[in-house]
């Protein structure tokens, strides 16, 4: 198995059974609506229900149009992906990891669309002055840290071009 499909299937394997673990546990050992303190003030788990995007975003939409777009959107995201993911090197290591945990992410959250119509949130932060982070989740956690891989690979990347082209002049 080349690295490239260790380490995407390894992020894949990993983040979607860890999202939907954690998911059931949540539904199953905490009331709808709850809030438990893990760190009183700062972080706590909550039982949450999202039918919109993130930050809450189009949770008043009609069930009927909302719930195809957000599957529809999860589905395109997944399609991307997967084109990303064929152009690269068997070599590549870094990228894979993070394309496999983007993908992980949108097919957790897709689950709960397809199952429950939305999604399970549970984390809950309390940040300063009493602002409170939306609610999120495993799936949106590994989401972000997967972006934010790219966004490194991006940005060094653009700094290695730029330095080999200064040397060459």
């Amino acid at each position: 198995m080349t690295p490239k499909r260790l380490f995407f299937l390894g992020a894949l394997l990993i983040s979607v059974p860890l999202d939907q673990i954690t998911k059931i546990l949540v539904s199953s050992n905490l009331i709808y609506g709850s809030k438990q303190a893990v760190i009183e003030g700062f972080f706590y788990l909550t039982h949450v229900r999202n039918p919109g995007a993130a930050f809450g975003l189009f949770t008043d939409g009609p069930a009927e149009i909302r719930l195809p777009f957000f599957i529809g959107v999860s589905l395109i995201a997944i399609f991307i992906v997967g084109s990303f993911y064929r152009r690269l090197a068997p070599g590549d290591r870094f990228l894979p990891l993070a394309l496999g945990l983007i993908l992980g992410g949108a097919i957790g959250n897709l689950i709960d669309r397809i199952r429950l119509g939305e999604v399970v949130d549970f984390l809950h932060f309390r940040l300063w002055s009493g602002y409170s982070w939306p609610d999120f989740n495993i799936a949106d956690s590994v989401i972000v840290v997967g972006v934010g891989m790219l966004i490194l690979d991006l940005i060094t990347s653009e700094g290695e071009n730029r330095a080999s082209a200064v040397g060459d002049e």
